[in-house]
C-alpha cells in the first residue's frame, strides 16, 4: 500500500505547481523508499533503467539543449530576424509554417519540428514579433493568444499531416485493427484519403490564423 505514495506524491507536486521533471524524481524516490529500497539502490535502479533505455531517453537530451540556447538568446534573435524582414505579417507566418508542418508530416518527418524544438524558442518569439512590426506593444492576453496559436497551428499541421504518411504508426494500427474485424484495406487506401481531410484542416486553420491576424491589426489601429 505504501508503494502507492508516489502517485499521491505526483497529485502533490503538480498541483502545487512545482517542476514537472523534479516531481517525477520524488514520487519514484518515494516509491522506491516505500518498497524497502535504500536510497543508493533507487538511484542504482534509475541508472539501470537510463542505461537498458539510452536510446529512448536521448530524444530528453533536446530539452538542456533548447534550455541553454534560450538562455543565450535564442528568441531574441528570433525576433530580431522577423524585425528585420519586411512585410511579414502573422498570417503569413503562420500559415507558412502550417504548410510546412503539413508537407514534412505527410514525408513522415514528423520530428522536424515540434512545441519544444520549434515553437516555444522560435515560432512563438516570431509570431509575437511579427504582430508588433505592425502594431506595437502586445497586451498580455494577446501575447498568450498569438503563443496558443502558434502551438495550435503546430499541432493541427503534424496530426493531419502525419495521417497522409502510410507507414505512420496510427495509420498501421488502424488497418490492424480492422483487419482482425474482416476488413482488409491497404495502408496506401487510408493514406489517400487523408488528403481531403488534411486540405480541409489546412484551410479551416489557415482562415482562423488570418482572421486572428486581421483583428490583431485593427485592434492595434484603434
Amino acid at each position: 500500500m505504501l508503494i502507492l505514495l508516489g502517485v499521491a506524491v505526483v497529485v502533490a507536486g503538480f498541483a502545487a505547481g512545482f517542476n514537472p521533471l523534479l516531481v517525477v524524481m520524488a514520487s519514484a524516490f518515494a516509491t522506491g523508499l516505500a518498497a524497502g529500497l535504500s536510497p543508493v539502490e533507487v538511484l542504482s535502479a534509475f541508472g539501470k533503467a537510463f542505461n537498458e533505455n539510452r536510446y529512448v531517453s536521448a530524444a530528453w537530451l533536446i530539452l538542456p539543449v533548447i534550455g541553454m540556447l534560450e538562455r543565450a538568446g535564442l528568441q531574441e534573435r528570433a525576433r530580431d530576424l522577423i524585425r528585420g524582414l519586411k512585410g511579414v505579417t502573422f498570417g503569413h507566418l503562420m500559415v507558412g509554417y502550417l504548410l510546412f508542418r503539413q508537407l514534412t508530416s505527410a514525408l513522415g518527418l514528423t520530428s522536424i519540428a515540434g512545441q519544444t524544438q520549434t515553437v516555444r524558442p522560435l515560432l512563438a518569439p516570431m509570431a509575437e514579433a511579427a504582430v508588433e512590426s505592425d502594431g506595437g506593444e502586445l497586451v498580455d492576453s494577446d501575447r498568450q493568444r498569438v503563443k496558443a496559436f502558434a502551438a495550435a497551428t503546430d499541432n493541427i499541421g503534424l496530426f493531419f499531416g502525419e495521417d497522409i504518411f502510410m507507414a505512420i504508426g496510427s495509420i498501421l494500427l488502424m488497418v490492424g485493427f480492422l483487419d482482425q474485424s474482416g476488413v482488409r484495406l491497404e495502408p496506401l487506401d487510408l493514406s489517400r484519403w487523408a488528403i481531403p481531410t488534411a486540405i480541409a484542416a489546412f484551410a479551416i486553420h489557415g482562415a482562423r490564423i488570418l482572421i486572428f491576424g486581421r483583428r490583431l491589426a485593427r485592434r492595434a489601429g484603434a
